[in-house]
């Protein structure tokens, strides 16, 4: 099997898109190589390139960007000389490696494919109920059963272990109960919900929407991906202050969606079958954290 027809079956298994123009491609590599072996990463970093060579795998597929720009086109399109790009392309070319980037499939599944992994790696998919009310993300409220309340320490230490952070920031008091979590999107500055009506002009900011699950669902925890400051995160803190049980889990972006490519790793081992050997590589905590 080419590594073309394995792409071509990830393509049929995934939503299809009408004139899809988007970041989702090859990076680098042959598409008519013979496929000796596939990794599932969140990105491609070079400790990732160096596993999938170790695994003899010439193809990697992963979630997020490879070559360190938005867009994400294959290849250095800058003006100037970037010698890090430079020794990651001749350590992927050195070992035949090709690189695909599957990220708008993915988030097209319903429901989503990478929340679909973090929510079975965390062992709560049956406690889980998808809410589409804000027209961007499905967004997962998890309740848990009585008999699996937890405080928001062990939350603290069930992420950490489950997913291999170095460490975890999060605002809210440690020993506070935990029942109700919601899992969100990216928190960016005024990032609208489509088609929301606007209030002063504006779009209604999908990070000020989010409080509305700790003010009307009864939500003790929010975890996002990316996060700013001075919305979500600073409502909490003053809740906080103010003597009520509310709670942030920062992540961060890789960790957070991690768990849909460890996931990823399952799905394409079926569509491929047993002759490819199909592996997780881990990206790992980028950060470092000083106590």
């Amino acid at each position: 099997m080419t590594i073309q027809e394995v792409i071509n079956k990830v393509l049929a298994y995934h939503p299809k898109f009408m004139r899809y123009a988007g970041c989702d491609e090859f990076k680098c590599g042959c598409p008519e190589d013979e496929c000796t072996g596939i990794v599932t990463a969140m990105d491609a970093t070079v400790n990732v390139v160096k596993k999938a060579a170790e695994l003899q795998a010439n193809l990697i597929i992963v979630h997020e960007p490879t070559n360190y720009t938005s867009n994400d086109r294959p290849g250095w399109n800058e003006d100037f000389k970037n010698d890090v790009f430079e020794e990651k392309a001749r350590l992927l070319k050195e070992h035949g490696i090709a690189v695909w980037r599957d990220h708008d499939h993915m988030h097209a599944h319903q429901p989503d494919g990478i929340f679909t992994g973090v929510l079975k790696n965390l062992g709560w998919e049956e406690y889980a109920e998808v809410d589409t009310s804000m027209g961007m993300f499905a967004h997962f409220i998890v309740t848990l059963p009585e008999e699996k309340e937890t405080s928001l320490q062990k939350l603290l230490r069930k992420l950490q272990e489950t997913i291999g952070m170095n460490g975890v920031k999060y605002i809210g008091p440690s020993d506070m109960p935990v029942r109700k979590l919601a899992i969100v999107g990216h928190l960016y500055p005024m990032q609208g919900p489509k088609s929301e009506k606007k209030h002063a002009g504006y779009p209604k900011e999908y990070s000020v929407e989010i409080i509305r699950y700790f003010e009307e669902q009864g939500v003790d925890v929010i975890l996002p991906g990316e996060t700013i400051d001075w919305t979500v995160l600073s409502y909490v803190r003053d809740a906080v202050e103010l003597g009520q049980n509310k709670a942030v889990v920062a992540l961060g972006h890789f960790n957070w969606e991690e768990m849909g490519m460890r996931y990823a790793k399952e799905w394409v081992q079926q569509l491929v079958g047993p002759e490819i050997p199909v592996a997780y590589v881990p990206t790992g905590d980028m950060w470092n954290y000083r106590v």
